[in-house]
């Protein structure tokens, strides 16, 4: 981990966030977050953690709730207490037996580039 910055945030268990928060640094969420959740490194969301928002990290290991989309450069990791309800858009994605997801799954790729919907190709007439 010699590449990340030393600055951690920590969010403790029976603390709450309301609003947009954005880190540079890694960020820990044991308690409840509302709004955003932006960080250019690592996020780790504990079991007792609820999410209400929409999340962006580097990358991300969820252990906890989160109601919101999920942006994730690198690798997210859903444990098996995982509950996701909301779209997920990473690069690599490992899922835990027993961990729940309800949402579109995007891997490999940003599926923003992807706005324009192609029309299927027009069959060529059969010969006789």
């Amino acid at each position: 981990m010699a590449t990340q910055s030393s600055q951690q945030t920590i969010i403790a268990e029976g603390v709450r966030v309301e609003g947009d928060f954005t880190s540079a640094g890694s960020v820990i969420i044991e308690g409840e977050v509302t709004g955003s959740v932006n960080t250019n490194e690592f996020l780790q969301v504990g079991e007792s953690a609820k999410i209400h928002a929409d999340v962006t990290a580097a990358d991300a290991a969820i252990a906890g709730e989160v109601k919101g989309n999920i942006h994730v450069n690198g690798r997210l990791d859903l444990s098996e207490s995982s509950k996701v309800h909301g779209d997920i858009e990473a690069e690599v994605l490992t899922v835990a037996a027993g961990a729940k997801m309800n949402g579109k799954i995007s891997m490999g790729g940003s599926s923003s580039k992807k706005t324009k919907k192609e029309a299927p190709a027009p069959e060529a007439p059969e010969k006789e």
